[in-house]
This record gives C-alpha cells, sequence and structure tokens, in this order.
C-alpha cells in the first residue's frame, strides 16, 4: 500500500480526544452552574432575603470571579494547561456545596466569593484549552463548547427541578451533586494537552485594558453576558414574584432558558458561516429584544417561560463572535482580548447583583426592561463586528493552509503555530519561536 495515499490516523487522534475532554469540561462548569442557580429561591427562602439582600449576595462572585481570573493564566504558565484544568475545575465542583450551607447573609457572602472566584479560574483555564485545541483542529469548536457548557446547566437543572419538586434540602442535593460532577471532571482531563509556555517565558501580565478599538466589541460582549446572567439568576425568582408560579414551574424558567441556550450554540458555527458576524449579531439582538419585551409584559408564566427561551436563543453566539473578533482587529491582540473578556465575564456576574439592586428600588418587571434595552443594543452595536468578519477570510485560510500543506492528518508545527490567530496569548506568554513547546517531540502537549 502506498503510504502517501492517505493520512495516518495518529495525529488527529490526539486532538479529537482532547475536544471531547475538553467538551466535557465545559459540560461540568456549566452543570455547577445550572445545579445553582435552580435553587438561589430555597436560598433565599431559608435565609430570608430580601431582593436587595439577594442581590447583595449575588454580586460576591463578580468580586470573586474578577479577583481571581488574572490567577489563573500563572497557574497555566507555572503548572500547564493539562493540571491546572483539572484543579480548578475540580475547586469549581467543590465550591458548589457551599452557598446551600451558609447559614447567615455573611456566610452566603463569603461562599458565593469562593464560588465566583473558582468560576472565573476554572472559566479562563478551560477556554484557553478549547481555544488551542480549535486551532490543532484547524476548525471552528468554540461554539459548540459553549454549546456543550449550556446543556450541561440543562441537565443540571432537570435535577434541580426535581428536587425543589421532591422539596429536598438543596444542602443535600449541592453536595452530591458537587461530588458526582468532580468524579467526572477528573479522568476526562488525562485527554487534555498539557499545553505549557516556552523556557524563560516570562509570566503573563495581571491585568490588561482593551484598547480604544476593542471598546465596541467589548460593549457587544458586556450587553449579551448582561442578558444572560441576569436571565439565569433572576428568571426563577421573577416567575415566582412577578408571575406568581410554583416552586417547580420558577425552577423550570433556567431549564427553558439552558435549552435554547444549549441548541442555539451547538448550532452557531454554521450560522455565523452562512450569515456572517454582524448579521447573525443583529437577528440575535433583536430575538432577544422581543423576548425581554415578552418577559416585561408577562402576568402568566405562560408567558415569561418563551421569553426567557426567545432572550436565550438570541444571546447564544454573540459571546464567541466578540471574542473572535477581539483577537482579528490587529494591533496588540493580547490586549484586546484579555480586556474584553474580562469587560464581558464581569457583566454577567455583576448583571444578577444591579438586577437586585434595582428590583429593590423599583420592581422586577423595571429590572427587566433594562435587559430588554441592553438586548436592543445589540442591533445598534453590531457593526462593531465588521472588521473582524473582513479580515476573518485571510485568517481562516492561513490556518487551514497551516493544518494541510505541512503536516499529514492536520497536525500543526510549532513553526505554523507563530501563523495562526493568537487568541489567548496572554495566558501563556509567546515567543516569536512559536507559542508553546511543539518543536521538541517530547514536549508534545497531547502525549
Amino acid at each position: 500500500m502506498n503510504r502517501t495515499t492517505a493520512p495516518p490516523p495518529e495525529p488527529l487522534t490526539a486532538p479529537r480526544r482532547a475536544r471531547a475532554s475538553i467538551a466535557v469540561v465545559f459540560a461540568v462548569h456549566g452543570a455547577v452552574s445550572g445545579s445553582f442557580v435552580t435553587r438561589i429561591p430555597w436560598i433565599q427562602d431559608r435565609l430570608d432575603l430580601s431582593a436587595g439582600q439577594l442581590g447583595l449576595a449575588l454580586v460576591m462572585p463578580a468580586i470573586g470571579s474578577s479577583l481571581a481570573m488574572p490567577l489563573s493564566g500563572r497557574l497555566v504558565h507555572r503548572h500547564g494547561g493539562r493540571a491546572a484544568v483539572r484543579g480548578l475545575i475540580s475547586l469549581w465542583c467543590l465550591a458548589l456545596a457551599l452557598p446551600a450551607l451558609a447559614p447567615s447573609l455573611p456566610t452566603l457572602c463569603a461562599a458565593l466569593l469562593v464560588y465566583g472566584a473558582a468560576a472565573g479560574m476554572a472559566d479562563v483555564a478551560m477556554n484557553a484549552q478549547g481555544v488551542e485545541i480549535e486551532e490543532r483542529l484547524g476548525r471552528s469548536i468554540m461554539s459548540g463548547l459553549h454549546g456543550m457548557w449550556s446543556a450541561g446547566g440543562l441537565l443540571a437543572s432537570g435535577f434541580g427541578i426535581l428536587a425543589a419538586h421532591l422539596d429536598l434540602d438543596a444542602r443535600l442535593q449541592l453536595a452530591v451533586t458537587a461530588l458526582v460532577l468532580l468524579a467526572l471532571a477528573q479522568p476526562v482531563c488525562r485527554g487534555l494537552p498539557d499545553l505549557r509556555p516556552p523556557e524563560g517565558a516570562e509570566e503573563p501580565p495581571r491585568f490588561a485594558l482593551p484598547p480604544r478599538s476593542s471598546l465596541m466589541i467589548g460593549l457587544v460582549g458586556f450587553c449579551a453576558v448582561f442578558a444572560e446572567g441576569a436571565s439565569m439568576d433572576w428568571s426563577g425568582v421573577y416567575l415566582r414574584d412577578v408571575t406568581g408560579s410554583s416552586a417547580t414551574v420558577a425552577a423550570a424558567s433556567y431549564t427553558a432558558f439552558a435549552l435554547t441556550m444549549a441548541v442555539s450554540r451547538l448550532a452557531g458555527d454554521a450560522a455565523v458561516r452562512r450569515l456572517g458576524a454582524v448579521r447573525t449579531t443583529r437577528i440575535g439582538g433583536a430575538v432577544a429584544t422581543a423576548g425581554g419585551l415578552l418577559v416585561v409584559a408577562a402576568d402568566r408564566p405562560a408567558l415569561a417561560i418563551p421569553g426567557f427561551a426567545l432572550i436565550g436563543i438570541g444571546i447564544a453566539v454573540i459571546v464567541p463572535l466578540a471574542f473572535a473578533a477581539a483577537g482579528r482587529i490587529g494591533g496588540n491582540a493580547s490586549q484586546a482580548i484579555a480586556g474584553v473578556a474580562t469587560v464581558t465575564y464581569t457583566s454577567g456576574l455583576v448583571a444578577p447583583a444591579v438586577i437586585g439592586t434595582l428590583a429593590q428600588a423599583t420592581s422586577l418587571t423595571v429590572s427587566f426592561g433594562l435587559v430588554t434595552a441592553l438586548a436592543f443594543a445589540l442591533v445598534l452595536s453590531a457593526g462593531a463586528l465588521r472588521l473582524s468578519e473582513r479580515t476573518s477570510t485571510g485568517r481562516n485560510s492561513a490556518a487551514q493552509n497551516s493544518s494541510e500543506g505541512k503536516s499529514a492528518g492536520g497536525n500543526v508545527t510549532a513553526a505554523e503555530f507563530g501563523e495562526l490567530p493568537n487568541p489567548l496569548p496572554h495566558l501563556l506568554a509567546p515567543t516569536p519561536e512559536g507559542r508553546f513547546r511543539h518543536d521538541n517531540p517530547q514536549n508534545d502537549p497531547y502525549s
């Protein structure tokens, strides 16, 4: 048999295994979030918290995440990508049990501070892995990975609905869920690439502000993630307090939101290829606006739940588009993406607190009027992604040539890595010789 007629299967075997592994990690991360948000009404009732007090508690994850996110890059730098993801996703799983154990508002705030820190660090580390695996495969997978995150949240929220319906103690439910997710995450991390920086590379900076050229892109991400964070954490409370639904139906609101997010993200790559980034964002913003109007006008659960579902459909793929745009605008891509990531994630974590504070001063209906306005802002600001849309064809062509022209089976070499887009370079200090030590077979990150 002529050995040149077909590429050997091995070069893509490890990246494909890595893709499956990181998909499970994304699903576990989403499952932790989905498990927690469905029991927020239980925690509020147990501690007898007002909307303002609950909003104060829910700002703690934002603070914890903002403080801890820069540490993730340093952990990856020192210990390697595989060990960092394994440790941080484990910490995130264990943090799930803490909020329900809190006996008072101060201890709840402390628990959510740790919860947010673990969430932010794990999120940055696993997204860095996803970007690197995407580059080695030579095709888009990030929207699908975020779809797995939503799918994990959806599955976990289903158990949360069942637990709420059975009136199970959230302390027991979340503790058991944390252990199950921990047991699932640990073994799959072995399939991740052990990404390490080059010898002698400096540690990444603690913080990076976005350049002016990326501020509008940051605004797009800010609006989308604000709507997502508000809907995730407050949809259950909204249905219970505004529409008078039962605890079971209130928990189901998150399920509707997560379901539409998961389906939309899993189909997102195809939609973007067909419509382009700008049109996808404008259509998504219009759909999310319609959903927000339906939520604000709802006087019964049958109207509010479809409204939350439409919000999920509209904003599902916008965040991946914002990150991609930040890496394509030219200039200092590292600074642009680091800044956009900080603004975007902080928006989602701050949103629940803003909603709670505004609800305390006015009403939850007015709070979701703000969400609707930000969804409409996506329609107006979508043009910020136009520049990246124009340059993406050349980038994708370079990546395809690198993956197909030099390496059998699409395996990208160290020199070829230097030609590819550099999505999250602030995490693992790149050098002119290549972002990671791929030039020595003994340093293959997939081994």
